[in-house]
């Protein structure tokens, strides 16, 4: 089965949906099988004491006007919505909220998504798994009690998912990457798991598709140096048509782990063994 590879859009559209179209254009063209947003009520997941504090933005002086002029509503979504169905690519979002994720139900995604920080909320996990579609569900932040909960809960409501090993640092430092808890996590729950990379670079993505990854995520971006906290762990385009053409090789690269001789070597085992006795 093939890595299925999400372009982490997020929130690196800057409020700005034309910005969110030529996003998707970039995944679309570089190969990725989907696009991903993330959807907040603002009042609901922020406190008002956080909302009305200081943060210089291009929208404001205040957090919430940085966080509002982050946020689609519904008219983007709809636009989201139309547009990747024009260029043939899926979508999906993760919520940082109940009513997020009831909103995002409207549009009936093929996928859900649980962000890193979303794992440990027990009443937001039951919400998503009765909707019953298959979810990703990312591991940054987490123990082993954590993600056990999290599983219990999407098996109790019969919800496919799958994991994926995630280290919630951004950018990430390669070394941090651990990339071993792929196999942990595949053999302690018995079941598909990808990854989902803030690092900086290919590499470290590039040895999670060698692992047998059944998904990738990373952010991705139009230049790193655009505003947002997020743009400095993305991908910009070059480098992810680069990343989604590697991965696909690498793939055709794993092979099938069969020993023998594969017949594209028969001419060259006669050639170069013709002076050997039989």
């Amino acid at each position: 089965m093939s890595i299925y590879v999400i372009a982490e859009i997020g929130i690196n559209h800057n409020g700005d949906i034309e910005t969110a179209k030529k996003l998707i254009d970039v995944a679309k063209d570089a190969g990725a099988d989907a696009v991903k947003f993330q959807k907040r009520t603002i009042d609901l997941v922020y406190t008002k004491e956080m909302l009305d504090s200081p943060r210089e933005s291009p929208w404001g002086t205040t957090q919430r006007e940085q966080k509002e002029g982050l946020e689609f509503g519904k008219a983007e979504y709809d636009e989201v919505d139309r547009y990747c169905k024009e260029k043939g690519i899926d979508w999906f979002a993760s919520a940082w909220d109940i009513e997020s994720q009831k909103f995002l139900a409207q549009y009936n995604c093929k996928y859900n998504k649980i962000a890193s920080a979303m794992i440990v909320d027990k009443n937001f996990l039951k919400e998503v798994a009765s909707e019953g579609r298959h979810t990703f569900i990312s591991t940054g932040m987490t123990d082993v009690a954590m993600i056990d909960a999290a599983v219990e809960i999407f098996q109790d409501a019969k919800c496919p998912y799958e994991l994926m090993h995630c280290m919630s640092t951004y950018p990430m430092e390669d070394t941090d990457a651990n990339l071993n808890c792929i196999n942990t996590l595949r053999q302690r729950y018995d079941c598909a798991v990808g990854y989902s990379g803030h690092e900086v670079g290919l590499a470290v993505s590039y040895a999670a598709a060698a692992m047998g990854i059944t998904s990738l995520e990373r952010h991705i971006t139009l230049s790193r140096s655009m505003y947002g906290s997020d743009q400095s762990a993305s991908v910009e385009p070059e480098g992810f048509r680069r990343l989604v053409g590697a991965v696909r090789k690498i793939e055709l690269a794993m092979g099938d782990g069969v020993l023998g001789i594969h017949e594209k070597e028969v001419p060259v085992a006669n050639k170069l063994r013709a002076h050997i006795a039989s």
